[in-house]
């Protein structure tokens, strides 16, 4: 078994065109049913105010699949550690003997999640975006926000966060490596109404983004809520929405902002709502206007998970990264 660090991982794995076609590739082959993905395992550590969650999926035709561990405690800041956190072990689809242990503390995870945003981009957003918007300040409002040039340019980005020392640290970060202004939004609201492609990236336990606010030539990709608890979007929105796509529908329902919606009775015909999988797949269409209103509910799949594990892999022993271990 091959033993990876997350330094290792981070230095041959980025946001690139080769890792969003593998796992564009991942969703068409979950749209054509050559994929086995259980549910998502979970659990809470309400007390610690934690979670860890486990996802993994089997993808037809390939020799390994991933089971990844992926943990969230929002208190580590105090620790002086990052919130996220986790691991993903490749096994063989052959003989489920474990290949490699990536000790990747969430990178791939952080990837593959940017990833998705580009690929809801790609086929949800305006052909033509000035303002990127994101709320948070944490590692997905930089990697989604990054991931999001390989689908869309833009000209600024917008952010709003609750704490402006950290609003402070993304600006000057983000705008060393885009090379494009960032400016910080007084509120969420500024945030909508000012943007073309507007991204959520928090653990929030109630709505942000208001119907009110929304706008002709709008898409919005959330992606903070993956778990009942959490939300970012006014279930409302869902109704006025003139597309609403999502990663898997089983999933989002249960676990999303679409969760919410479904509680709120805001979903009339579930086979209203879009999947990346038809999606990327050409099965049925995205924006077909730049007036329409979009969104995008992202929870995070295995299939994701086994895609971007199965590259890294790949890509460390091609350039002589990491140790074997022998048992």
């Amino acid at each position: 078994m091959h033993l990876f660090s997350e330094k290792e991982i981070r230095e041959v794995v980025g946001l690139n065109e080769k890792a969003l076609s593998l796992i564009e590739e991942g969703f068409e082959r979950l749209a054509e049913g050559a994929v086995s993905q259980p549910q998502v395992a979970r659990v809470d550590l309400a007390d610690k105010n934690g979670e860890v969650d486990i996802k993994t999926a089997y993808i037809r035709g390939l020799e390994t699949f991933a089971i990844k561990i992926s943990s969230g405690f929002f208190d580590n800041e105090k620790y002086g550690l990052p919130s996220l956190g986790g691991m993903m072990m490749l096994l063989s689809t052959e003989t489920g003997v474990p290949q490699a242990l990536m000790h990747d503390n969430g990178y791939l995870t952080d990837v593959r999640t940017g990833i998705a945003g580009a690929l809801a981009a790609k086929y949800m957003a305006p052909a033509s975006v000035n303002t990127c918007g994101v709320i948070g300040t944490g590692a997905q409002a930089r990697f989604q926000v990054e991931a999001l040039r390989l689908a869309r340019g833009f000209d600024r980005v917008l952010v709003y966060g609750r704490t402006p020392e950290k609003v402070e640290t993304y600006k000057k970060e983000m705008e060393e490596k885009l090379d494009v202004p960032v400016e910080a939004a007084s509120s969420p609201e500024e945030v909508v109404k000012e943007s073309e492609v507007v991204i959520t990236t928090t653990p929030s336990k109630e709505a942000i983004i208001k119907k009110e606010w929304l706008h002709p030539k709008l898409h919005i990709t959330a992606m903070g809520s993956d778990a009942e608890h959490k939300q970012e979007l006014d279930p409302n929105i869902f109704q006025a929405a003139d597309i609403v796509a999502c990663d898997v529908y089983s999933q989002a329902v249960e676990m999303g902002e679409l969760h919410h919606a479904k509680q709120a009775q805001m979903i009339k015909d579930p086979k209203q709502i879009l999947e990346m999988g038809p999606l990327v797949k050409g099965e049925v269409s995205g924006r077909t206007s730049d007036q329409q209103i979009t969104v995008c509910d992202l929870t995070g799949t295995g299939v994701q998970d086994t895609a971007i594990s199965v590259y890294a892999y790949q890509t460390l022993k091609a350039n002589g990264k990491g140790q074997e271990y022998q048992s």
